[in-house]
């Protein structure tokens, strides 16, 4: 009984430690400053998509394109209530506020879900020609948003993952809090789900 205990607890542990790393990969963490060519390349454009906490993955994506990393800021998401501004234009005025011109930031304002984030995005990115992004999310759902847009996009367009590695809902103690629970066990279901089920459901 007691070496079941002891495994369990191990696979609990092994549990607890992969899955940030799974969740929310980041392509460029070992980049220290932008490049002209490889992995550390400066993107076409920023993509970051609404939901969670907004503000930070707009601090996030601003922070990114000050660094010079994005030549754009593309912000995507709807209106979480249909009478008022849409969320990828609140995200929009507070990259202004942030000190982002807005030359540099084009919106996407009809995305209800991940899925449609990564629809709606992908026209604008094929209709402007782009090879390279920044995908911009929180931490627990970058994986998911990155199988999204890579269904959506192809094979023609690199999108490189970089999420925000703490926000108002996670961080690396997400397993002491139901919050940080309640987001794993629901992106795992849907990344399940992102395999079996018809395209554009989640």
């Amino acid at each position: 009984m007691t070496k079941i205990l002891v495994l369990i607890g191990i696979l609990f542990l092994a549990f607890i430690i992969s899955i940030p790393s799974y969740l929310g990969p980041d392509d460029l963490s070992k980049c220290t400053e932008p490049a002209a060519v490889g992995t550390c390349q400066i993107a076409d454009a920023i993509v970051v998509v609404s939901g969670g906490d907004t503000n930070a993955r707009v601090q996030e994506g601003v922070t990114l394109f000050k660094q010079g990393w994005g030549k754009q800021l593309i912000f995507s998401g709807a209106a979480a209530d249909e009478t008022g501004l849409s969320n990828a234009l609140a995200m929009k005025k507070y990259a202004v506020k942030l000190g982002v011109s807005e030359a540099f930031i084009s919106t996407e304002e009809f995305s209800r879900n991940t899925a449609e984030n990564a629809r709606n995005t992908s026209r604008y990115i094929e209709q402007n020609k782009l090879s390279r992004i920044i995908l911009v999310t929180s931490a627990y759902h970058q994986r998911r948003a990155s199988l999204e847009f890579g269904r959506r996009i192809g094979d023609t367009v690199q999108v490189i993952n970089h999420p925000v590695a703490n926000d108002r809902q996670w961080s690396a103690y997400w397993w002491a809090t139901p919050v940080g629970w309640w987001l794993v066990i629901g992106e795992l279901g849907k990344i399940g789900i992102f395999y079996i089920a018809p395209e554009g459901t989640i």
